[in-house]
């Protein structure tokens, strides 16, 4: 007769809860920390003290509020996209012109609409499809796909 093996099966997390939070709106809490930062970046461009990161969290808000936007959610927003990676692309090129982040008030302003009309379509899905467009945008600009503009960091360095 042979010795039968006893494996453990430790759970990392319970499979039901972490669906249903998947399914669930995103926390308070949560959205709380991300308007934070996203604030503080449009805080900081406002100001003059913009850094490299503040520049980063705006171009992640417009990619994933395209994003969501192509695929149905707020499809008014594309519009406002547009512009403010027009604008994104001009603060880069000043960036390069004159070793200075910062932004126009055209800019600023479009990016406070941005701001707007993107946590209005964050607070309208479930977590999982948040998560869900986040990897869209990531992949999308990480593949170079037909119609996205390619605004990357080393242009900023």
């Amino acid at each position: 007769m042979r010795k039968r093996t006893r494996r453990k099966v430790y759970p990392l997390l319970n499979p039901i809860a972490h669906a249903i939070e998947g399914a669930c709106i995103t926390t308070q809490e949560d959205l709380d920390k991300l308007r934070q930062r996203e604030l503080k970046s449009l805080e900081s461009f406002r100001s003059g003290q913009a850094t490299l990161t503040d520049w980063q969290n705006i171009k992640a808000m417009l990619n994933v509020a395209e994003s969501m936007s192509r695929d149905g959610v707020g499809t008014e927003v594309l519009a406002v996209c547009v512009q403010a990676q027009e604008h994104l692309v001009q603060s880069a090129m000043r960036y390069q012109r004159i070793g200075k982040i910062g932004a126009s008030g055209p800019a600023l302003v479009c990016w406070r609409d941005l701001y707007e009309y993107y946590d209005l379509q964050r607070q309208s899905i479930s977590r999982g499809e948040y998560e869900r467009y986040l990897l869209q945008a990531v992949n999308r600009e990480r593949n170079k796909a037909p119609g996205v503009q390619v605004i990357s960091s080393e242009c900023m360095k």
